[in-house]
């Protein structure tokens, strides 16, 4: 090759040339940039999916004044994406949890990890796509919900966001870009206008913000009362985050927009979420019962306060942001099988390691993704308050996968030196470990002590044992794969 053609050569991606160090093919066109990257962390976490779906269970268990543990979830929530943006620094892959436990550990405890992952993803899944049939769908049209209608609606919802996926990457990332900059103009304006409406109006009451409703005042602040298990508000939305870490081997300069990303993400859902919270909670004026007795309280209070017209156009954007919330988890599972499936860790690992086209996703990968949930949507589909059920679930699963990354995190930080390149905490590190460690331990308190979720713990502990059920096969069929080094050594790592 002359010297001319050389310098027309394009320069390789650096992060390209990590993934092939691990040992891998890219097989991924790198099309997501910073705010990309943002707004699938964004739009995972959707508080107008969040709020929409757990705002009305948190009314019945705690009454308003309970929003205000969304603030305390938030700081709790930022130090875990700090620990997280560490180790997708460190190992910049697709399956996150699965890779960094896999080449920190060893690889039997990355399949554990992977498995937890697939089961809180499919899980996630249906909660919020549920949401998106209960309240936000039904609503918008009129619809008289009943659980089969909800089940139905939910698997359509599901196979259509399975065929987006698989048909074009660039496709679904511009749906999720539109549905986060008219999820954050929305949230924004209709906070400002409810607000206004409350002041200048007079439609509302400011001291909801400091009452229980309907929920007794006797016991309310005590270890695991009702206000503690409010913390479900900002437990089941703030999560997902992560999953901008998933799509590693798709963002240019994973190691520093990566996490930069996933805390950006909680900052403003986090401030964002909790005005809305402080001006809908006052919008109730005093018609508590009323709307703790709604199927969507949320959309009753914004038609109450500025109208049916506004309050259905804010539906129609909360039908965008939880369609593509659902999407990028979808997404986000789809990612993880293929990760597990290219290291033949699953049974047919071949056929769903498959990506046809660069711009598309894994195919079958996809398709077990979807089908999955759509299998958890069956089991629920007589089931009244199935989406309370879900959100417990899809909680705690979370909880237990964030938990156990930062004790990884701790185990294996000593046998670690930070490259130049890595995204680094400084001497911020020790105390956001900490800080991270407490908040994880009374979030896994909240919901595997109290009664309240045990649908929840249920789903855990059978997700579990369906987990040692498929490792037994794969241990089985693919020892050599199983207990073998992803990829290559993880020296360059």
């Amino acid at each position: 090759m002359s010297d001319t053609a050389r310098l027309h050569q394009p320069e390789p991606d650096a992060a390209d040339q990590h993934v092939a160090n691990a040992g891998y093919q890219p097989q991924f066109k790198r099309t997501l940039g910073k705010f990309e990257s943002f707004a699938v962390a964004f739009s995972f976490i959707s508080i107008t999916t969040g709020l929409f779906s757990t705002y009305g269970v948190v009314l019945g268990s705690s009454g308003p004044a309970g929003i205000w543990t969304w603030p305390i979830a938030t700081v709790g929530t930022v130090l875990v994406a700090l620990v997280y943006g560490m180790l997708a620094s460190r190992i910049p892959l697709s399956g996150y949890s699965y890779q960094w436990a896999s080449r920190l550990a060893n690889p039997v405890l990355g399949w554990w990890f992977g498995w937890v992952s697939f089961a809180f993803l499919a899980i996630v899944t249906v909660a919020v796509d549920y949401g998106f049939s209960q309240v936000a769908l039904f609503p918008l049209l009129g619809w008289e919900y009943t659980p089969l209608a909800g089940a139905l609606t939910t698997a359509v919802v599901m196979a259509i966001q399975a065929a987006l996926i698989i048909w074009s990457t660039p496709i679904l990332t511009k749906i999720n870009n539109l549905a986060v900059g008219a999820e954050m103009i929305a949230m924004i304006g209709l906070t400002a206008l409810i607000a206004g409406v409350i002041i200048f109006g007079g439609k509302g009451d400011w001291s909801n913000l400091v009452s229980t409703g309907v929920v007794p005042t006797e016991g309310y602040f005590g270890w695991l009362g009702p206000f503690m298990l409010s913390a479900l508000l900002g437990a089941y939305t703030l999560v997902g985050w992560e999953s901008a870490a998933n799509l590693t081997e798709e963002t240019h300069n994973p190691k520093q927009v990566v996490p930069r990303s996933m805390v950006r993400a909680i900052l403003i859902s986090g401030i964002v979420g909790m005005l809305f919270l402080m001006v809908i909670s006052a919008g109730i004026g005093d018609q508590i019962d009323a709307i703790t007795a709604s199927s969507s309280p949320v959309a009753a209070i914004i038609e109450n306060t500025v109208g049916p017209v506004l309050a259905t156009i804010m539906l129609v954007v909360v039908c965008i942001a939880i369609f593509a919330c659902g999407l990028v988890i979808m997404t986000s599972n789809s990612r993880l099988i293929h990760a597990m499936a290219r290291d033949g860790r699953i049974p047919f690992a071949e056929t769903f390691a498959k990506v046809p086209r660069p711009t598309g996703g894994p195919v079958w990968a996809t398709v077990l993704a979807g089908g999955s949930s759509i299998a958890i949507v069956m089991f629920f589909i007589a089931t009244p308050d199935a989406l309370a059920a879900l959100l417990g679930a899809g909680t705690l699963m979370p909880a237990i996968l964030y938990a156990a990354t930062v004790v990884l995190f701790i185990a294996t930080r000593r046998s670690y030196t930070m490259q130049e390149d890595d995204f680094k905490l400084g001497i911020w590190e020790t105390p956001v470990v900490i800080g991270a460690s407490i908040w994880l331990l009374v979030e896994l308190s909240i919901f595997i002590i109290p009664p309240d979720f045990r649908v929840a713990q249920y789903y855990a502990l059978g997700s579990l044992v369906l987990g040692a059920i498929v490792f037994a096969v794969v241990w089985k069929t693919r020892r050599a794969q199983l207990t073998k080094e992803p990829g290559l050594d993880a020296e360059h790592l």
